[in-house]
Protein backbone atom coordinates (compact mmCIF):
# COMPACT_ATOMS: atom_id res chain seq x y z
CA UNK A 1 0.00 0.00 0.00
CA UNK A 2 1.59 3.45 -1.01
CA UNK A 3 1.35 5.76 2.05
CA UNK A 4 1.81 9.57 2.41
CA UNK A 5 5.28 10.93 2.80
CA UNK A 6 6.35 11.79 6.31
CA UNK A 7 5.70 15.22 7.31
CA UNK A 8 2.94 15.50 4.65
CA UNK A 9 -0.26 15.41 6.17
CA UNK A 10 -3.81 14.66 4.56
CA UNK A 11 -6.74 17.58 4.85
CA UNK A 12 -9.67 15.21 5.37
CA UNK A 13 -13.28 16.58 4.67
CA UNK A 14 -13.69 16.98 8.88
CA UNK A 15 -10.59 18.99 8.52
CA UNK A 16 -11.68 21.54 6.20
CA UNK A 17 -14.51 23.35 7.62
CA UNK A 18 -11.88 24.61 10.31
CA UNK A 19 -9.34 25.54 7.68
CA UNK A 20 -11.44 27.27 5.43
CA UNK A 21 -13.01 29.63 8.45
CA UNK A 22 -9.42 30.53 9.06
CA UNK A 23 -8.94 31.11 5.41
CA UNK A 24 -12.19 33.17 5.05
CA UNK A 25 -10.92 35.26 8.14
CA UNK A 26 -7.49 36.03 7.08
CA UNK A 27 -9.02 37.36 3.69
CA UNK A 28 -11.85 39.35 5.54
CA UNK A 29 -9.13 41.18 7.55
CA UNK A 30 -6.52 41.57 4.92
CA UNK A 31 -8.96 43.14 2.70
CA UNK A 32 -10.41 45.22 5.69
CA UNK A 33 -6.74 46.20 6.41
CA UNK A 34 -6.03 47.42 2.18
CA UNK A 35 -4.36 44.09 1.23
CA UNK A 36 -4.90 42.12 -2.17
CA UNK A 37 -4.17 38.88 -2.89
CA UNK A 38 -1.46 37.88 -4.84
CA UNK A 39 -0.47 34.01 -6.03
CA UNK A 40 3.19 33.18 -6.77
CA UNK A 41 4.21 29.97 -7.70
CA UNK A 42 4.72 26.85 -6.00
CA UNK A 43 8.65 26.49 -7.05
CA UNK A 44 11.07 28.94 -7.93
CA UNK A 45 15.03 29.29 -9.17
CA UNK A 46 16.82 28.32 -5.94
CA UNK A 47 19.03 31.35 -6.09
CA UNK A 48 16.01 33.45 -5.32
CA UNK A 49 15.91 31.86 -1.65
CA UNK A 50 19.52 31.22 -1.26
CA UNK A 51 20.20 35.77 -2.15
CA UNK A 52 17.07 36.20 -0.01
CA UNK A 53 16.72 34.36 2.76
CA UNK A 54 20.51 33.86 3.46
CA UNK A 55 23.11 31.04 2.26
CA UNK A 56 24.11 30.45 5.89
CA UNK A 57 20.41 30.14 7.05
CA UNK A 58 19.55 26.56 8.20
CA UNK A 59 16.25 27.08 5.71
CA UNK A 60 19.04 27.05 3.17
CA UNK A 61 21.83 25.03 4.02
CA UNK A 62 19.61 22.17 5.51
CA UNK A 63 15.76 22.49 4.90
CA UNK A 64 14.95 22.91 1.03
CA UNK A 65 13.36 21.13 -1.42
CA UNK A 66 15.76 21.76 -4.59
CA UNK A 67 15.95 19.55 -7.89
CA UNK A 68 17.16 19.97 -11.20
CA UNK A 69 14.84 20.73 -13.60
CA UNK A 70 15.27 19.25 -17.12
CA UNK A 71 17.70 22.05 -18.43
CA UNK A 72 20.04 21.84 -14.91
CA UNK A 73 18.25 24.82 -13.41
CA UNK A 74 18.33 23.97 -10.12
CA UNK A 75 14.73 24.61 -8.52
CA UNK A 76 13.60 24.85 -5.27
CA UNK A 77 9.76 24.60 -3.71
CA UNK A 78 9.12 27.63 -1.50
CA UNK A 79 10.46 27.73 1.82
CA UNK A 80 8.13 30.90 2.66
CA UNK A 81 6.38 33.16 1.02
CA UNK A 82 8.09 36.73 1.15
CA UNK A 83 10.96 36.02 -1.26
CA UNK A 84 8.25 34.57 -4.58
CA UNK A 85 5.99 37.86 -4.06
CA UNK A 86 9.23 40.30 -3.72
CA UNK A 87 10.64 38.62 -7.26
CA UNK A 88 7.21 39.33 -8.93
CA UNK A 89 7.03 43.02 -7.71
CA UNK A 90 10.70 43.64 -9.01
CA UNK A 91 9.30 41.73 -12.38
CA UNK A 92 6.20 42.95 -12.96
CA UNK A 93 7.35 46.46 -12.03
CA UNK A 94 5.02 47.21 -9.45
CA UNK A 95 7.53 50.00 -7.98
CA UNK A 96 5.77 52.19 -10.67
CA UNK A 97 2.42 51.89 -9.60
CA UNK A 98 1.67 54.93 -7.20
CA UNK A 99 -0.23 53.25 -4.26
CA UNK A 100 1.61 51.33 -1.95
CA UNK A 101 1.70 48.20 -2.84
CA UNK A 102 0.15 45.82 -0.17
CA UNK A 103 -0.21 41.55 -0.88
CA UNK A 104 -1.56 39.14 1.16
CA UNK A 105 -1.55 35.50 -0.10
CA UNK A 106 -1.94 32.15 0.89
CA UNK A 107 -0.63 28.72 0.60
CA UNK A 108 1.61 25.84 1.02
CA UNK A 109 5.26 25.94 2.24
CA UNK A 110 7.96 23.15 1.94
CA UNK A 111 11.25 22.98 4.81
CA UNK A 112 13.03 19.15 5.19
CA UNK A 113 11.85 19.50 9.40
CA UNK A 114 12.06 17.10 11.87
CA UNK A 115 7.82 16.96 11.54
CA UNK A 116 5.91 17.36 15.43
CA UNK A 117 2.68 19.40 16.14
CA UNK A 118 2.53 22.30 14.34
CA UNK A 119 5.41 21.68 11.98
CA UNK A 120 5.09 19.52 9.21
CA UNK A 121 7.21 19.47 5.83
CA UNK A 122 4.35 20.43 4.11
CA UNK A 123 3.00 23.44 5.79
CA UNK A 124 0.39 26.24 5.22
CA UNK A 125 0.80 29.86 5.56
CA UNK A 126 -1.15 33.20 5.78
CA UNK A 127 0.86 35.95 4.90
CA UNK A 128 1.18 39.54 3.80
CA UNK A 129 3.63 42.01 2.87
CA UNK A 130 3.36 45.62 2.45
CA UNK A 131 5.84 47.41 -0.12
CA UNK A 132 6.48 51.42 -0.31
CA UNK A 133 6.23 52.82 3.23
CA UNK A 134 9.39 53.87 5.31
CA UNK A 135 7.56 54.85 8.45
CA UNK A 136 6.94 53.03 11.55
CA UNK A 137 3.19 53.58 11.08
CA UNK A 138 3.43 50.58 7.94
CA UNK A 139 5.05 48.58 10.67
CA UNK A 140 2.13 49.09 13.64
CA UNK A 141 -0.69 48.41 10.87
CA UNK A 142 0.86 45.47 10.16
CA UNK A 143 1.21 44.47 13.44
CA UNK A 144 -2.51 45.32 14.20
CA UNK A 145 -3.64 43.00 11.26
CA UNK A 146 -1.76 39.99 12.90
CA UNK A 147 -3.46 40.26 16.32
CA UNK A 148 -7.20 41.71 14.78
CA UNK A 149 -6.96 37.64 12.93
CA UNK A 150 -5.84 35.78 15.67
CA UNK A 151 -7.90 37.66 18.47
CA UNK A 152 -11.45 37.08 15.72
CA UNK A 153 -10.06 33.47 15.64
CA UNK A 154 -10.00 33.81 19.54
CA UNK A 155 -6.81 32.09 19.90
CA UNK A 156 -5.92 31.71 23.36
CA UNK A 157 -2.56 33.13 25.74
CA UNK A 158 -1.87 34.94 23.11
CA UNK A 159 1.55 37.52 23.42
CA UNK A 160 2.97 39.78 21.28
CA UNK A 161 7.04 40.09 21.20
CA UNK A 162 8.70 42.15 19.74
CA UNK A 163 12.55 43.66 19.22
CA UNK A 164 14.92 45.97 17.19
CA UNK A 165 17.01 44.56 14.88
CA UNK A 166 18.32 48.35 13.80
CA UNK A 167 19.87 48.65 10.51
CA UNK A 168 22.96 46.63 8.58
CA UNK A 169 25.45 49.09 10.25
CA UNK A 170 24.13 48.79 13.65
CA UNK A 171 24.09 44.99 13.51
CA UNK A 172 27.74 44.94 11.75
CA UNK A 173 28.71 47.15 14.72
CA UNK A 174 27.18 44.86 17.40
CA UNK A 175 28.17 41.08 15.40
CA UNK A 176 32.09 41.67 16.47
CA UNK A 177 30.69 42.38 20.53
CA UNK A 178 28.72 39.43 20.06
CA UNK A 179 31.18 36.90 18.83
CA UNK A 180 33.96 37.86 21.34
CA UNK A 181 31.66 37.28 24.23
CA UNK A 182 30.29 33.64 22.12
CA UNK A 183 34.14 32.26 22.06
CA UNK A 184 34.42 32.72 25.90
CA UNK A 185 31.41 29.81 26.02
CA UNK A 186 31.84 28.05 22.88
CA UNK A 187 32.34 24.73 25.15
CA UNK A 188 28.91 25.18 26.52
CA UNK A 189 26.88 25.57 22.92
CA UNK A 190 25.32 23.07 20.79
CA UNK A 191 27.22 22.05 17.59
CA UNK A 192 24.58 24.25 15.85
CA UNK A 193 25.65 27.35 17.72
CA UNK A 194 29.02 26.78 17.44
CA UNK A 195 29.15 26.90 13.64
CA UNK A 196 26.62 30.17 13.83
CA UNK A 197 29.10 31.90 15.59
CA UNK A 198 30.82 32.57 12.06
CA UNK A 199 28.05 32.20 9.82
CA UNK A 200 24.91 33.64 11.96
CA UNK A 201 26.00 34.78 15.39
CA UNK A 202 22.90 36.62 16.43
CA UNK A 203 20.61 32.83 15.85
CA UNK A 204 22.55 31.69 18.75
CA UNK A 205 20.49 33.85 20.81
CA UNK A 206 17.57 32.65 19.57
CA UNK A 207 18.45 28.91 20.22
CA UNK A 208 15.71 26.98 22.23
CA UNK A 209 18.68 24.71 23.65
CA UNK A 210 18.56 25.25 27.48
CA UNK A 211 22.44 24.90 27.59
CA UNK A 212 22.59 27.78 24.77
CA UNK A 213 20.25 29.67 26.56
CA UNK A 214 21.94 29.84 30.17
CA UNK A 215 25.48 30.63 28.44
CA UNK A 216 23.92 33.45 26.31
CA UNK A 217 21.67 35.32 29.59
CA UNK A 218 24.73 37.83 30.16
CA UNK A 219 25.39 38.54 26.25
CA UNK A 220 25.64 41.75 25.24
CA UNK A 221 22.76 43.16 23.53
CA UNK A 222 22.27 44.37 20.22
CA UNK A 223 20.39 47.66 21.52
CA UNK A 224 23.86 48.37 23.07
CA UNK A 225 25.78 48.68 19.64
CA UNK A 226 22.40 50.53 18.15
CA UNK A 227 22.31 53.94 16.70
CA UNK A 228 20.23 56.86 17.17
CA UNK A 229 18.33 56.60 14.00
CA UNK A 230 17.29 52.94 14.67
CA UNK A 231 16.17 53.39 18.39
CA UNK A 232 13.87 56.40 17.32
CA UNK A 233 12.19 54.55 14.52
CA UNK A 234 11.50 51.46 17.21
CA UNK A 235 9.99 53.91 19.50
CA UNK A 236 7.94 55.14 17.14
CA UNK A 237 6.22 51.78 16.26
CA UNK A 238 6.17 50.94 20.30
CA UNK A 239 4.34 54.33 20.86
CA UNK A 240 2.02 53.61 17.82
CA UNK A 241 1.17 49.69 19.41
CA UNK A 242 0.00 51.86 22.76
CA UNK A 243 -1.77 54.12 20.55
CA UNK A 244 -4.53 51.46 19.21
CA UNK A 245 -4.11 49.36 22.51
CA UNK A 246 -2.02 46.04 21.14
CA UNK A 247 -0.35 44.85 24.31
CA UNK A 248 3.22 43.64 23.93
CA UNK A 249 6.71 42.60 25.40
CA UNK A 250 10.27 43.26 24.08
CA UNK A 251 11.97 40.17 23.71
CA UNK A 252 15.90 41.01 23.09
CA UNK A 253 16.84 37.64 21.75
CA UNK A 254 13.78 37.84 18.98
CA UNK A 255 16.41 37.61 15.71
CA UNK A 256 14.37 35.56 13.20
CA UNK A 257 15.73 32.69 11.00
CA UNK A 258 15.80 34.64 8.14
CA UNK A 259 18.92 37.37 7.29
CA UNK A 260 16.41 40.00 5.23
CA UNK A 261 14.96 41.55 8.41
CA UNK A 262 16.02 44.83 9.84
CA UNK A 263 14.57 47.30 12.58
CA UNK A 264 11.27 45.85 13.26
CA UNK A 265 10.78 42.02 14.30
CA UNK A 266 7.81 40.91 16.01
CA UNK A 267 6.17 37.16 16.77
CA UNK A 268 3.20 36.45 18.58
CA UNK A 269 3.63 32.89 20.57
CA UNK A 270 1.33 31.38 22.71
CA UNK A 271 1.71 28.47 26.06
CA UNK A 272 -0.73 26.17 24.31
CA UNK A 273 1.35 24.71 21.53
CA UNK A 274 4.20 23.52 23.52
CA UNK A 275 7.83 23.72 22.38
CA UNK A 276 6.87 24.89 18.58
CA UNK A 277 4.85 28.11 20.23
CA UNK A 278 5.29 30.47 17.47
CA UNK A 279 1.72 31.29 15.83
CA UNK A 280 2.55 34.07 13.92
CA UNK A 281 6.15 36.17 12.90
CA UNK A 282 7.18 39.14 10.24
CA UNK A 283 9.77 42.72 10.47
CA UNK A 284 10.34 45.00 8.22
CA UNK A 285 13.16 43.90 5.51
CA UNK A 286 14.26 47.35 3.73
CA UNK A 287 16.85 46.23 1.46
CA UNK A 288 15.79 42.95 0.43
CA UNK A 289 14.10 43.98 -3.03
CA UNK A 290 17.52 46.19 -3.65
CA UNK A 291 19.36 42.24 -2.80
CA UNK A 292 17.13 41.10 -5.62
CA UNK A 293 18.35 43.85 -8.13
CA UNK A 294 15.16 45.58 -7.87
CA UNK A 295 14.77 49.52 -6.55
CA UNK A 296 15.20 50.32 -3.34
CA UNK A 297 12.14 49.77 -1.59
CA UNK A 298 10.79 49.46 2.03
CA UNK A 299 9.19 46.89 3.07
CA UNK A 300 7.22 44.98 6.40
CA UNK A 301 5.23 42.06 6.42
CA UNK A 302 4.50 38.67 8.31
CA UNK A 303 3.04 34.96 8.30
CA UNK A 304 0.86 32.69 10.39
CA UNK A 305 0.73 29.00 10.44
CA UNK A 306 -2.84 27.59 9.55
CA UNK A 307 -1.76 24.38 10.77
CA UNK A 308 -0.88 25.37 14.42
CA UNK A 309 -3.88 27.81 14.10
CA UNK A 310 -6.27 25.12 13.47
CA UNK A 311 -4.66 23.23 16.25
CA UNK A 312 -5.73 26.08 18.78
CA UNK A 313 -8.73 27.27 17.15
CA UNK A 314 -12.04 26.89 20.28
CA UNK A 315 -14.12 24.52 19.53
CA UNK A 316 -16.93 26.99 19.91
CA UNK A 317 -15.36 28.33 16.48
CA UNK A 318 -15.85 25.14 14.60
CA UNK A 319 -18.29 25.74 11.86
CA UNK A 320 -21.30 23.55 12.67
CA UNK A 321 -22.76 20.94 10.20
CA UNK A 322 -24.17 21.52 7.24
CA UNK A 323 -27.08 19.15 7.66
CA UNK A 324 -29.68 21.48 8.98
CA UNK A 325 -29.11 23.18 5.50
CA UNK A 326 -29.05 19.84 3.44
CA UNK A 327 -32.01 17.81 1.77
CA UNK A 328 -31.51 14.34 1.24
CA UNK A 329 -33.30 12.82 -2.02
CA UNK A 330 -34.89 9.47 -1.01
CA UNK A 331 -35.86 8.38 -4.75
CA UNK A 332 -36.74 4.72 -5.76
CA UNK A 333 -38.56 3.19 -7.64
CA UNK A 334 -37.96 2.11 -11.32
CA UNK A 335 -39.44 5.62 -12.63
CA UNK A 336 -39.10 7.30 -9.42
CA UNK A 337 -35.28 7.31 -9.18
CA UNK A 338 -34.86 8.99 -12.66
CA UNK A 339 -37.38 11.75 -11.84
CA UNK A 340 -35.20 11.65 -8.60
CA UNK A 341 -31.62 12.91 -10.78
CA UNK A 342 -34.52 15.90 -12.01
CA UNK A 343 -35.16 17.05 -8.29
CA UNK A 344 -31.49 16.99 -7.21
CA UNK A 345 -30.46 19.10 -10.15
CA UNK A 346 -33.38 22.00 -9.83
CA UNK A 347 -32.84 21.81 -5.99
CA UNK A 348 -28.97 22.28 -6.63
CA UNK A 349 -29.50 25.39 -9.43
CA UNK A 350 -31.95 26.98 -6.51
CA UNK A 351 -28.83 27.36 -4.08
CA UNK A 352 -29.92 24.13 -1.81
CA UNK A 353 -27.58 21.48 -1.01
CA UNK A 354 -29.04 18.44 -1.59
CA UNK A 355 -27.53 14.88 -1.24
CA UNK A 356 -27.99 11.05 -2.10
CA UNK A 357 -26.79 7.55 -2.08
CA UNK A 358 -27.18 6.17 -5.17
CA UNK A 359 -26.70 2.56 -3.86
CA UNK A 360 -29.97 2.72 -1.68
CA UNK A 361 -32.80 1.01 -2.79
CA UNK A 362 -35.65 1.34 -0.24
CA UNK A 363 -36.82 3.69 1.39
CA UNK A 364 -35.28 2.13 4.61
CA UNK A 365 -31.99 2.20 3.44
CA UNK A 366 -32.31 6.05 2.11
CA UNK A 367 -33.56 7.29 5.61
CA UNK A 368 -30.73 5.65 7.32
CA UNK A 369 -28.56 7.58 4.80
CA UNK A 370 -30.18 10.33 5.86
CA UNK A 371 -29.53 10.17 9.33
CA UNK A 372 -26.21 9.56 8.40
CA UNK A 373 -25.55 12.55 6.53
CA UNK A 374 -26.99 14.46 9.20
CA UNK A 375 -29.84 16.19 7.35
CA UNK A 376 -32.48 17.92 8.41
CA UNK A 377 -35.07 17.26 5.47
CA UNK A 378 -35.92 14.25 3.78
CA UNK A 379 -37.81 14.39 0.38
CA UNK A 380 -39.59 10.99 -0.34
CA UNK A 381 -40.43 10.24 -3.76
CA UNK A 382 -41.22 6.68 -4.86
CA UNK A 383 -43.47 5.47 -7.79
CA UNK A 384 -46.51 6.47 -5.79
CA UNK A 385 -45.34 9.49 -5.30
CA UNK A 386 -44.52 10.30 -8.80
CA UNK A 387 -48.09 9.05 -9.86
CA UNK A 388 -49.73 11.71 -7.55
CA UNK A 389 -47.29 14.20 -8.77
CA UNK A 390 -46.16 15.34 -5.20
CA UNK A 391 -43.64 14.91 -2.82
CA UNK A 392 -42.98 13.76 0.89
CA UNK A 393 -41.10 16.18 2.86
CA UNK A 394 -40.04 14.75 6.37
CA UNK A 395 -38.71 16.61 8.84
CA UNK A 396 -35.73 14.31 10.53
CA UNK A 397 -36.11 15.49 14.05
CA UNK A 398 -39.85 15.69 14.48
CA UNK A 399 -40.91 13.12 11.78
CA UNK A 400 -43.25 15.27 10.75
CA UNK A 401 -44.38 15.30 7.26
CA UNK A 402 -46.21 17.33 4.70
CA UNK A 403 -46.88 16.56 0.80
CA UNK A 404 -45.18 19.11 -1.62
CA UNK A 405 -46.48 19.32 -5.33
CA UNK A 406 -44.46 18.80 -8.09
CA UNK A 407 -44.72 22.60 -9.39
CA UNK A 408 -43.99 24.06 -6.45
CA UNK A 409 -41.72 21.69 -4.93
CA UNK A 410 -38.49 23.87 -4.93
CA UNK A 411 -40.27 27.39 -4.07
CA UNK A 412 -41.76 25.27 -0.77
CA UNK A 413 -38.63 23.88 0.09
CA UNK A 414 -36.65 27.04 -0.14
CA UNK A 415 -37.91 28.97 3.29
CA UNK A 416 -37.89 25.90 5.09
CA UNK A 417 -34.17 24.91 4.43
CA UNK A 418 -33.05 28.81 4.17
CA UNK A 419 -34.52 29.28 7.95
CA UNK A 420 -33.75 25.83 9.53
Amino acid sequence: MIKGIKGVKDLLPEETPRWRLIEEKARFWASTFGFHEIRVPIFEVTTLFARSIGASTDIVEKEMYTFQDRDGTSLTLRPEGTAGTVRAYIEHNRAAEPLPQKYCYLGPMFRHERPQAGRLRQFHQFGVESFGMADPRADVETIALLWQLLSDLQLPALTLEINNLGYTSDREAYRPVLVAYLRQYESQLCANCVRRIETNPLRVLDCKVPACRAATDAAPTLAGSMAEPATTYFTKVLEGLQAIGIPYQLNHRLVRGLDYYCLTTFEVTTTSLGAQNAVGAGGRYDGLVETLDGPKTPAVGFAVGIERISLMLPESLTPPSVGNKTVYVAAFGERAALHGLKILQDLRLAGVRAVTDFRSATLKAHLRQADRFTCRYTLILGDDELDKGSAILRNMETKEQQELPFSTLVASLLPQVLTS
